[in-house]
């Protein structure tokens, strides 16, 4: 079965877009109709745990080196997607990634405000599936603190901001149609949760993919148009005030028929509570 198109930047093609300041990057053919429409800019004080992960060894300096995004779960904690950690996109193990930073509290990339702190530690979920993209999340540990403001709180399982119809919100600095428009400002969309079951008849399985509820979660609009994309991987999704979902995976972007897949936050705090015990402002009580 071939990868789902996960939604991060491919380090190869960002080079090449770096030589022409025009990034080129779509993991899969897109309708010229296909745009991610409803996009709009917001402040990151809008959304002030929304953080780009940055290498510009890596990915070069046209957009400060961002290649994922990632949000802040407690003060020195940030949860992004496990491929985003990959060699696959990377370019090289993610140990040898020297310049690895968070930068958080900067609006526009390109400007010298708010921090960029390196990444002390990365622990991708052992449970990720490379192949299916289940279990999609890395813990990033930061160097110094976040300020308090900046920490969102993480949804347990039956939390009614994940029942299908509620009302959501995804941030990042991807790209916003599908075909390489890639901003330098952070952007939103609004969206909404969806059945589990419109997911495992959009994807399956085989060439786009396999939609696995227990740890995916399905989001966007039924006629398409409002979606994550290529470089919003590990970005937040969230409803009611409250982290539901990570940028995942899906077909193209903004198409009809073909949701975004999320990484479900709920089995992200099962997991964390598993491997240490989840302590701090992200823990939540599960009741499922």
């Amino acid at each position: 079965m071939r990868r789902p198109f996960v939604r991060a930047l491919a380090r190869p093609l960002v080079l090449a877009a770096a030589v022409t300041a025009i990034p080129l990057l779509s993991t899969a053919p897109v309708a010229a109709d296909s745009v991610v429409i409803g996009s709009f800019p917001i402040d990151v004080s809008e959304s002030p745990w929304t953080v780009a992960l940055s290498s510009r060894d890596r990915f070069g300096g046209t957009r400060a080196g961002q290649f994922c995004g990632g949000v802040a779960i407690s003060r020195t904690t940030v949860l992004t997607a496990a491929h985003c950690m990959g060699e696959d996109v990377l370019g090289v193990p993610s140990k040898r990634v020297l310049d690895l930073k968070v930068i958080a509290s900067r609006t526009d990339l390109l400007s010298d405000r708010g921090q960029e702190i390196p990444v002390r530690d990365i622990k991708v979920n052992p449970n990720y599936d490379s192949g299916t993209n289940a279990e999609d999340f890395a813990v990033l540990t930061l160097a110094e603190a976040l300020p308090q403001s900046s920490v969102i709180e993480m949804a347990a399982s039956g939390d009614p901001a994940y029942k299908p119809g509620a009302s959501a919100t995804v941030s990042g600095w991807g790209d916003l149609t599908g075909g390489g428009d890639y901003p330098h400002s952070l952007r939103a969309t609004r969206l909404h949760v969806l059945p589990d079951a419109q997911c495992e008849e959009a994807y399956p399985g085989g060439g786009d993919g396999t939609y696995l509820a227990k740890s995916m979660l399905c989001a966007g609009e039924t006629e398409g148009g409002h979606d994550a994309c290529q470089g919003d991987s590990g970005g937040p999704l969230v409803a009611q005030g409250k982290l539901i979902g990570l940028v995942s995976w899906g077909s193209g972007c903004g198409r009809a028929g073909s949701p975004g897949v999320y990484t479900r936050v709920s089995e992200v705090l099962r997991a964390l509570g598993r491997a240490s015990g989840v302590s701090g402002p992200h823990r939540a009580a599960d009741g499922a």
